[in-house]
């Protein structure tokens, strides 16, 4: 496989380390590399244009976000999630942004409020032209803004933990035909229960967006048989 073009990193304030995690980053949750894929340490070093002990660097770090993994006497693979660890991580989830959800609703002030609205109008604009590195930040900080006004820091740590995974997977379900324009819908839904102060209306809000969501991944899953040990694990990345 020819490694994704754009990868190479500019030369800016951030260091080397941060620019090469987070265009690799980008890549995997862009689907530039897919589940199973090698990652060849001297094929990044080319295609990055950095050492090769920042390249080391940064696949240990995206093996700690649950991105990367490292078969026994193999090389870095992209993460395959199987179907039980997504199920997990959208139980977790329901539970979580439901809390989240009611507790926003019984704190949120109206400026609040307009701040939630704003990051799903950027999801909206972000989707309709197909950005979506900017829908996922624009996601990330809908959730962050969600847990936060809620009171909820504890559990927002606990999400972040998990949040290259919740990327990968809302990446995933983002190809499932409407969803980009029934996901902000969702949202929405979301935005109106804590606009009206309804607690219960806010949570179940939140649950059933992830629970569409984690239907969708199952079907996504079932679908290219990744519930099962991936044949893709031979492919190695080649530089273009």
């Amino acid at each position: 496989m020819a490694t994704p073009n754009g990868l190479r990193v500019d030369r800016t304030s951030k260091t080397l380390r941060a620019l090469a995690l987070e265009k690799l980053r980008n890549a995997i949750l862009d689907f530039q590399f897919h589940p199973g894929d090698r990652l060849i340490e001297r094929d990044l070093c080319e295609a990055l244009g950095v050492s090769r002990s920042i390249v080391r660097e940064v696949l240990r770090h995206l093996e700690s976000e649950g991105l990367v993994t490292t078969p026994p006497h193999q090389s870095p693979t992209v993460v395959t999630l199987d179907s039980e660890t997504t199920e997990q991580i959208y139980e977790l989830r329901a539970i979580l942004e439901g809390m989240a959800g009611r507790a926003c609703a019984r704190r949120a002030t109206d400026a609040d409020v307009e701040r939630l609205q704003t990051f799903v109008e950027h999801i909206r604009v972000a989707l309709a032209s197909a950005n979506f590195h900017a829908s996922r930040q624009a996601g990330s900080d809908f959730y962050e803004t969600l847990f936060l006004i809620g009171g909820k820091q504890v559990a927002w740590s606990i999400v972040q933990s998990l949040n290259a995974r919740i990327s990968y997977l809302r990446a995933m379900t983002l190809k499932d035909p409407g969803r980009t324009v029934v996901g902000p819908a969702e949202l929405q839904r979301i935005i109106d229960a804590i606009r009206s102060r309804n607690e219960d209306l806010a949570e179940m809000a939140c649950v059933d967006h992830v629970h569409r969501a984690a239907k969708i991944a199952a079907g996504i899953l079932e679908q290219k048989g990744h519930g099962r040990h991936s044949t893709q694990d031979e492919k190695r990345v080649r530089p273009g």
